[in-house]
C-alpha cells in the first residue's frame, strides 16, 4: 500500500517512497492511437526503486501478451509526495493518463468531477470477476452516488497492505534477549524491558550508539493511541478526541520511550539520522516495515542482517494494532482504450500469475502480498518450506490484515475526513513534547481547538 496512503509514506509514510526521475505525459486526452491501428497507453503511478523493477516487468509482459494491439505503453513513475501535485495539475490541463492512482479518500471526489471510470459495466463485459478479493478492500472503492463502500466499482486494488513490525535477530543475539513470540505480542512493560536490554554502548566511549527502537511519530504513535482503545477523532470523523483519558495515556507511554527510558534516540539525534538509516545500519532492534519494504530488508546488499516480523506491544486493549492501506489502479473516464486499461489493470490486480510476480511466488522479488485470497496458503507454505525468500513470521502480516483475536489493523482516520490539514499541526507541534520542550497537559489544552476548527473547516468545504 500503498495506499494510502502506503497505506500510506513509507506510507509512507513512510518516508517510504525512493526518490525516482519524474517525467512528465506530453499529449492531451487520455490516450492515443499509434500506427497501424495499435494503441498506445499512458500509466502514472508512483512506487518505490524495487516495485519499480517488478511492475517494469510486468508492463513488459503485457505489451507482448498484446503486442497486436499494443504498441507501446508509457509508463511514468514518480514519488509519493510529489504524485498528487502532479496528478492535479494533469487534470487541470485535461491531460490525464489512461491508468493512474486513486485511494480510498479521493473515491468521491474523483468520480463526482469525471475523472475515473466506472468499471462495474467494463469488468461485466470483459468476463472479469473479482470474487477472489478481499471484499472489505474492494468496498474501499466502491461509490454509490453518496456514500463510499456501496455501489459500482471505480478501482481494483494494487494492494492490501500493513504497517508490520521488524526485529533485528542479530541485535537480539548480541544482547542475549529471546527473541518475540510470534504468536503473541509483548505487553507494554514487557516491550519496555526488551527495550532496555538492547540499548547499549557497544563500543564502551560512554555515548548510547544502539537503541530498542527508533520511533518516526507518523508511523508509530497511532498503534499505542489505538491499542489503548482512543482515536484521534470520533466514529463519524467530526469530533478531535485526543483528550480523553486513554489518547492522554497512550501518548505519555509513547513519550516515557524516550525521555524516561531513553530507549529511543532523542529528537536531536532522530534528527541528524533517522529511523530508517539507524534501522539499516543495524542501531535499533525494531524498525515499523510495511509489506512494501520485505524485498528491500531481504537484499543483503541493502540490510546485511537477520531479521524477522513481530507484533507491536498491546496497551489496555490487550490486542496488538497497526494501520492498514490500499491505493488502487483506476482508469480515466476520458481514455480511448478503457478496455485495454481494463486489461492492464486486471492483470496487475486480479491475475493469478500476475500476483505470483508480485508476491515473489515465481521467483521475483516480494513487493507485497498476494491480492488473491485463492493463493493465500500457497504464499505461506512456500515461505515455511523455504522454496521464496520471505520472513518466516508471515503469520503477522496476514493476521493483521484478516484480524484474529490479538491482532487488527485499520485504516489511518485521515481516510475518513476531507484533508489532512487538522492532523499535520499535530504532528509538527508534537515534536517540542517529545523533546522534553513543551508539557503534555499543555500541548493537549492548546492544540484540540486548533485541530477542531481545522477539521470543521475541512467539512464545512466538503459540502
Amino acid at each position: 500500500m500503498k495506499s494510502a496512503t502506503r497505506f500510506l509514506k513509507r506510507l509512507g509514510c513512510f518516508t517510504i517512497a525512493a526518490i525516482l526521475a519524474l517525467s512528465c505525459l506530453s499529449a492531451c486526452g487520455g490516450g492515443s492511437g499509434s500506427g497501424g491501428g495499435k494503441t498506445k497507453l499512458k500509466v502514472f503511478l508512483y512506487m518505490n526503486d524495487h516495485e519499480k523493477e517488478v511492475y517494469t516487468g510486468m508492463v513488459e509482459k503485457f505489451k507482448e501478451a498484446h503486442k497486436d494491439e499494443v504498441s507501446d505503453i508509457e509508463f511514468q513513475i514518480t514519488t509519493q509526495s510529489e504524485y498528487a501535485t502532479t496528478l492535479t495539475g494533469m487534470m487541470t490541463a485535461n491531460d490525464m493518463p489512461d491508468v493512474f492512482y486513486v485511494g480510498p479518500e479521493r473515491v468521491k471526489d474523483y468520480v463526482s468531477n469525471g475523472y475515473v471510470a466506472n468499471l462495474t459495466p467494463l469488468l461485466s463485459e470483459a468476463g472479469i470477476s473479482t470474487d477472489d478479493l478481499p471484499q472489505g478492500i474492494l468496498n474501499f472503492y466502491r461509490y454509490d452516488g453518496t456514500n463510499v463502500g456501496g455501489g459500482d466499482l471505480y478501482a481494483l486494488p494494487k494492494d492490501a497492505s500493513v504497517f508490520a513490525y521488524a526485529y533485528n535477530k542479530d541485535v537480539f543475539d548480541a544482547a542475549g534477549v529471546a527473541y518475540p513470540d510470534p504468536n503473541k505480542p509483548y505487553t507494554y512493560d514487557e516491550f519496555v524491558q526488551v527495550l532496555q536490554s538492547l540499548t547499549k554502548d557497544t563500543n564502551g566511549d560512554g555515548e548510547i550508539d544502539q537503541w530498542g527502537a527508533s520511533f518516526a511519530d507518523l508511523y508509530m504513535l497511532q498503534q499505542f493511541i489505538w491499542s489503548n482503545g482512543a482515536r484521534f477523532t470520533s466514529e463519524d470523523g467530526k469530533t478531535i478526541t485526543i483528550d480523553t483519558p486513554e489518547f492522554v495515556d497512550a501518548l505519555q507511554k509513547y513519550i516515557d520511550l524516550t525521555l524516561k527510558y531513553q530507549v529511543t534516540p532523542t529528537v536531536e539525534q532522530d534528527t541528524a539520522l533517522g529511523p530508517y538509516q539507524r534501522w539499516i545500519a543495524g542501531q535499533t532492534g525494531f524498525y515499523a516495515a510495511g509489506t512494501w519494504d520485505v524485498a528491500s530488508f531481504m537484499d543483503p546488499e541493502t540490510f546485511p542482517y537477520n531479521w524477522d516480523l513481530c507484533y507491536y506491544p498491546t496497551l489496555s486493549s490487550g490486542k496488538s494494532m497497526t494501520w492498514s492501506g490500499t491505493v488502487g489502479f483506476c482508469v480515466s473516464e476520458t481514455s480511448e482504450h478503457k478496455d485495454l486499461a481494463l486489461q492492464l489493470i486486471s492483470y496487475l490486480s486480479t491475475d493469478p500469475e500476475g500476483q505470483k510476480d508480485l508476491s515473489g511466488m515465481n521467483g521475483a522479488s516480494s513487493v507485497q502480498v498476494p491480492n488473491l485470497l485463492s493463493l493465500q496458503d500457497e504464499f505461506k507454505q512456500m515461505v515455511a518450506d523455504g522454496s521464496m525468500t520471505y520472513p518466516s513470521n508471515v503469520d503477522v502480516i496476514f493476521n493483521y490484515l484478516n484480524g484474529c483475536d490479538y491482532a487488527e489493523a485499520r485504516m489511518q482516520e485521515t481516510t475518513y475526513t476531507p484533508n489532512t490539514e487538522w492532523i499535520d499541526m499535530f504532528w509538527e507541534q508534537l515534536t517540542d513534547v517529545k523533546a522534553g520542550k513543551r508539557d503534555l497537559g499543555e500541548f493537549i489544552s492548546t492544540i484540540k481547538p486548533e485541530m477542531q476548527a481545522s477539521l470543521d473547516k475541512a467539512w464545512a468545504n466538503a459540502g
